[in-house]
């Protein structure tokens, strides 16, 4: 494990990191440090009262957008769920509500400490974090968050209020994401929830190296907005069993 320069912004070699995918600790919340940190596999994960603390594990949960599995139950909440679909609109609200106590676990997203939630808040501030809303009869029922870095989000969180509304978020992101030429969506950990969705775990070495193309792809800075025509269940390459 290192411990950070605070005047550095630079990571050592994620192969370094220890069998739980502890990397690095210290430093800061910078942008410059965060970036460098998504641009190269790495992530903050930390609880209230802990050092910051940075990770790579290995294997990493990887969704390729047109590969999400949209079962008939999901389908039909898109088709008639009376959902409607936002982008960039409620960044914050969005985090407060990952960071939220879940239903039969008290923590909530422990994680999202308000320096966490002021970082990301800056880089959405410039264009480099993003959120999507759900919303149903004009209230919040669902959303994600993650980070953009070149054809790569880097997803953080995500929440429901109502059942299913998160697994909307992800369909619509993912065909939105396809649309614009990503590569992937990075979901950090493998969890049998993101495996229903088509969720693979890859080997931290093909990671990296898929990142480094995305890093080095186009990206979209700047405010994101969801084409007025998406729809996911008419989307090439779907599975709906």
């Amino acid at each position: 494990m290192f411990l950070l320069d605070p005047h550095d912004p630079t990571f050592p070699p994620p192969a370094a990191a220890t069998p739980e995918g502890l990397l690095a600790i210290g430093g800061d919340l910078s942008r410059a440090r965060l970036l460098a940190a998504y641009r190269h596999g790495i992530f903050p994960w930390f609880s209230e009262g802990q050092p910051l603390l940075w990770w790579s594990p290995d294997p990493r949960a990887l969704l390729f957008p047109r590969r999400i599995r949209i079962r008939r139950s999901l389908a039909k909440r898109i088709r008639n769920g009376g959902f409607t679909l936002t982008m960039d609109s409620r960044f914050r609200e969005v985090m407060a509500h990952c960071a939220a106590p879940r239903r039969g676990d008290a923590e909530g997203g422990t994680w999202i400490v308000p320096e966490m939630v002021a970082a990301y808040a800056a880089l959405f501030e410039a264009g480099d974090a993003h959120s999507l809303e759900v919303w149903h009869d004009g209230e919040l029922a669902g959303g994600l968050y993650g980070v953009a870095v070149g054809a790569a989000f880097c997803g953080e969180s995500m929440f429901s209020r109502e059942r299913d509304a998160s697994k909307v978020a992800l369909a619509y992101l993912a065909a939105q994401l396809d649309r614009w030429s990503f590569h992937f969506i990075d979901c950090q950990l493998p969890t049998p929830h993101l495996a229903s969705l088509g969720m693979v775990a890859v080997a931290r070495g093909e990671f990296l190296a898929r990142l480094a193309e995305a890093v080095a792809a186009p990206g979209r800075p700047g405010r994101w907005r969801l084409d007025a025509d998406l729809d996911p269940l008419v989307w090439q390459g779907q599975d709906h069993d």
